[in-house]
Parts: structure tokens; sequence; C-alpha cells
């Protein structure tokens, strides 16, 4: 595979994560859900606003949109078309075109739900634990931000346990990155103990 045609594979991978599902769906229902809620356009707020069913919806769908050019590039690294460390280019703009995509100014969702499609591509096993540590917290305090945050910043820790390869390890610590920047205004809350609950 060329190299322009892998840089086009990481453009069409941020192009995928941009696509802002919450915000649409939301239109259908003629409501903007940048205006209710936290004004986030992502699952959360979604099922907050209008209904867990549509945010379930929204999840699965943010879920897809990253998890489909990962696999892409998952299956070109495979066949030995594709550096491994294009599946973490790949990846990364994914979850970088949803929370900060070019049609809303930057002003995207908070990366959880693109970064669990991209490691459920990338590392299944990982995915896995990540989901247990958001649902485990989720259950005990009924606030999506700490489990999110928590998972987020276990992701890296994790990935160099298991012995995973310095790509991914480096995808798991931008990544995390990411989600933590986007979650500060929710982290804040939980200081002052004003975060909401879904």
């Amino acid at each position: 595979m060329s190299e322009a045609a892998a840089i086009a594979l990481v453009v069409l991978s941020y192009f995928m994560g941009s696509i802002p599902f919450g915000l649409v769906l939301g239109k259908l229902k003629g409501i903007d859900v940048r205006e209710v809620g936290s004004g986030n356009i992502g699952a959360t707020n979604v099922a907050r606003s209008l209904g867990k069913r549509l945010g379930m919806l929204v999840l699965l769908l943010d879920v897809l949109k990253a998890a489909i050019p990962t696999m892409i590039a998952k299956t070109l690294v495979a066949r030995g078309e594709l550096p491994l460390e294009y599946l973490a280019y790949v990846a990364i703009a994914a979850i970088v075109g949803h929370c900060y995509p070019v049609w809303l100014r930057f002003r995207g969702g908070k990366g959880v739900a693109t970064s669990l499609g991209v490691f459920l591509v990338v590392d299944p096993l990982l995915a896995g634990f990540g989901f247990a540590i958001f649902a485990l917290l989720y259950a005990i305090f009924r606030i999506s931000s700490i489990g999110s945050v928590a998972a987020a910043l276990a992701f890296p820790v994790l990935l160099y346990l298991l012995d995973r390869p310095t790509p991914l390890i480096a995808l798991g610590v931008v990544g995390a990155a990411i989600i933590v920047v986007k979650h500060r205004s929710n982290i804040l809350r939980l200081m002052q103990g004003e975060e909401n609950t879904v």
C-alpha cells in the first residue's frame, strides 16, 4: 500500500469519526442536543436529554464509525500492507474526528464511544477490561464521567502491563489524554459535587 493511500485512510478515518450522530438524530427529533443538558453531542447527553433508547443508538453508531476504519487498518496490517504505526494513526484520527469535528468548529463529543469502537477492534481483551472498569464505577456512583475517565486512564497502563507494541501503547496514551481533556468540565463538577447522573 502506498504512503499516499495510507494517509488517505487516516484522513477518511477522521471524517468518519467526525459524523455527529447525536446531533443528527437529535435534530430529527426537533432538538439540538447542543442546547440541552450538558450541550454535548455524545451518547450520554442524548440519553439524558432525549431518552436512553436514542442514547443507545447514538452509542452504537459512534462505536461503529470508529470501529470500521480501524478494522480496515487492522486488516491491512495483518496482510503486511500497512505498518503497525498506521493502525494507531487511523484509530487516533477517528477519536480526534469525533472530539474535534471540522463541521462543528471542532466542538464535538468526549471520545468515549469512539475509543471503545477503536479498542474493540485493536484489542478486544483490553476493551473488555475497560468496559468492566466503567460498568463497575457507574454501578457504584451512577455517574458516567467517573467510569469514563477511570477506564481511559487505565488503558495505557493495561497496554503496557499486557506488553502490547509501542504504537498501541502510544495510542492508549493519546486516547486517554484526549478523553481527560474533553472531560475537564466534568472533573471540575465532580470536585464540586455537582456532576449529573444518567
